[in-house]
């Protein structure tokens, strides 16, 4: 594959309302490709900036509410006339951080909503609605967490280890000119991680690495982190590997 020309593309952009979804969808958008965010709020601060940016408020842990989302015309028609259409599935939830005995239920049906059932159908839809005759990019932001377990982050784990291997059956289905890759951005200073810092120890006994590595400053921001997805998003690397860590992204 060649890398992506930005004047030919379009993104969907799940989470952009804030931290590196908001980074990446401000990037895409600043090198003048169009985006449709879908978040349940909007971006005042993107929408007055880029008029390029369309916006759709929807829970994407609502099932009924993304599938009728999905089967509507909204999706193919943002993507009907791009040439390479790709789709970011960014949204993700930390909660619920514990051991299964203080797991909140709702909490753990939510992540499973956002972080796994969500970012497969959205994948699905998005494949049904291009065409194969283009370039076709699926990103899933995913995380170290996925590949390295964690105590009180089984439903986190788990969800995004689903991500992973998601992205490696799909790979192998070998779908005409549909590139798929989910990568661990590494650590990022986001709200996610202020949650991670307002945890216990009890909850989260890796607490105070992550504490250390804030006091520290040693987060990158979500714009540097976004630049660096969005880079390997349009490069001719995209998709070698369905399974990838950004840190071994060389731009």
């Amino acid at each position: 594959m060649t890398p992506i020309d930005p004047k030919t593309a379009a993104a969907v952009v799940t989470g952009h309302s804030r931290g590196i979804g908001e980074a990446i969808a401000d990037r895409l958008l600043s090198r003048g490709i169009p985006v449709l965010g879908v978040s349940r709020h909007r971006n005042a601060r993107l929408a007055e900036q880029y008029s390029t940016l369309r916006e759709v408020e929807l829970d994407v842990a609502d099932g009924a509410a993304l599938a009728h989302w999905l089967t509507s015309s909204a999706l193919v028609e943002f993507v009907r006339d791009s040439e390479t259409p790709v789709l970011v599935n960014n949204a993700g939830v930390l909660q619920p951080v514990g051991p299964t005995p203080t797991q909140d239920i709702p909490l753990v049906l939510r992540a499973v909503a956002v972080n796994v059932a969500a970012v497969f159908a959205l994948t699905a839809a998005f494949v049904q609605a291009t065409s194969a005759a283009n370039d076709r990019r699926v990103l899933q932001i995913s995380s170290g967490a996925g590949r390295k377990p964690y105590a009180g982050w089984s439903i986190y784990c788990a969800t995004k280890a689903a991500v992973d291997h998601h992205a490696r059956c799909v790979a192998l289905d070998r779908t005409p000119n549909l590139l798929i890759s989910s990568v661990a951005p590494g650590v990022v200073d986001t709200e996610m991680q202020a949650e991670i810092r307002a945890s216990t120890d009890d909850r989260f006994p890796d607490r105070p690495r992550f504490v250390a590595m804030h006091r520290d400053k040693a987060l990158p921001s979500p714009a540097h982190t976004a630049g660096k997805l969005v880079d390997y998003l349009l490069s001719d690397v995209f998709g070698r590997e369905p399974v990838f860590d950004l840190r071994d992204f060389l731009d």
